[in-house]
């Protein structure tokens, strides 16, 4: 069973993910991320959920915003870079990219079966060795 966490600043749109995901056979941790708490990633440290996580799903304003989520992303890659990332936005894209492989961006409304299909191309693409991705 693959292991996620969801990350998400909006708790009503997270459990609605965390739902989602559960349906689909996920075993799904939940965090409100650094609105709601304090975050290890934003302080130097490692996150114990993540590293416990098989894959992140974390949306863009995680930290509250896009440039700050961008440092949480950057610094998850940096901690966790054997952990794939799956960021949510919510139509547009976000200012700060990324051309790291193992992240990938899901635009517009992230139902079960998106979800699921961004979490195994972002696995995927971790998978795939340097360059060829």
């Amino acid at each position: 069973m693959t292991r996620a966490l969801v990350v998400h600043h909006d708790i009503d749109l997270a459990d609605q993910e965390v739902e989602s995901l559960r349906r689909l056979g996920y075993e799904v941790e939940q965090c409100s991320g650094p609105t709601g708490n304090t975050c290890p990633i934003l302080n130097g440290g490692t996150c114990d959920l993540a590293a416990s996580a098989d894959v992140l799903v974390y949306d863009a304003w995680a930290s509250g915003d896009a440039d700050g989520s961008g440092d949480l992303i950057g610094g998850l890659r940096h901690t966790h870079p054997e952990v794939p990332i799956v960021v949510t936005t919510p139509g547009i894209g976000y200012a700060w990219e990324t051309a790291d492989r193992g992240v990938v961006e899901l635009q517009g409304q992230p139902t079960g079966q998106r979800l699921h299909e961004a979490i195994q191309r972002a696995i995927a693409g971790l998978q795939e060795p340097a360059g060829t991705a």
